[in-house]
C-alpha cells in the first residue's frame, strides 16, 4: 500500500482559501465532492475529533481525520494554505499542509491507522515540509509522495 495509490487530482487543493480552522476543516471536506448532507454530517463528525484533541501533529502538518458513515472506503485529500493558519497544533506553530483521512466504521481493509500512520511518518522527514511549501503543480505532490512516501 502506498499514499499516492489513495490520491487523485481532484482531492488535491495547493491554495486553500479559508482563514479559520472551521473553514479549512470546510475546504477539505469539499475536496471528498460528497452530497451536502454528508458534507455538514463529515464537518460535525471533524470537529468532535478535533475538540478531543487538535490534529495539528506539528512542523506545519495537521492530519484530520475520523470514521464516518458519509464514505464506504477510506478516502483522503490533501490541501496546503500558504501563509498558514492557527491550528492549535502541538508546537503552537502556525499549519499549512492538511491530509484529510475519512473512514467507514467498519472498514473490511482496515487501512484506516496504517494510512495515518504513513502520513505521520510522512510528515517528519525533515525535508517534507520545505518540498511541499514548494509545489507548484499537483504532479509534483505525486511526485513527492512517490519518492517520500513509503
Amino acid at each position: 500500500m502506498k499514499l499516492r495509490e489513495f490520491f487523485t487530482a481532484d482531492v488535491v487543493n495547493l491554495n486553500l482559501q479559508s482563514g479559520t480552522k472551521d473553514d479549512i476543516l470546510k475546504e477539505l471536506v469539499a475536496l471528498l465532492h460528497l452530497d451536502p448532507k454528508s458534507e455538514g454530517t463529515l464537518f460535525k463528525t471533524l470537529k468532535l475529533r478535533e475538540s478531543l484533541g487538535s490534529t495539528g501533529v506539528g512542523k506545519g502538518i495537521a492530519i484530520p481525520h475520523c470514521r464516518s458513515l458519509v464514505v464506504n472506503r477510506i478516502r483522503l485529500a490533501y490541501g496546503r494554505k500558504p501563509g498558514g493558519i492557527e491550528f492549535e497544533a502541538i508546537d503552537s506553530a502556525p499549519v499549512y499542509n492538511f491530509f484529510l483521512i475519512v473512514a467507514p466504521p467498519l472498514e473490511v481493509s482496515n487501512q484506516y491507522l496504517p494510512v495515518l500512520g504513513k502520513i505521520a511518518q510522512f510528515g517528519k522527514d525533515p525535508s517534507v515540509p520545505t518540498s511541499l511549501s514548494a509545489l507548484t503543480t499537483t504532479d509534483e505532490f505525486f511526485h513527492l509522495l512517490e519518492q517520500k512516501a513509503l
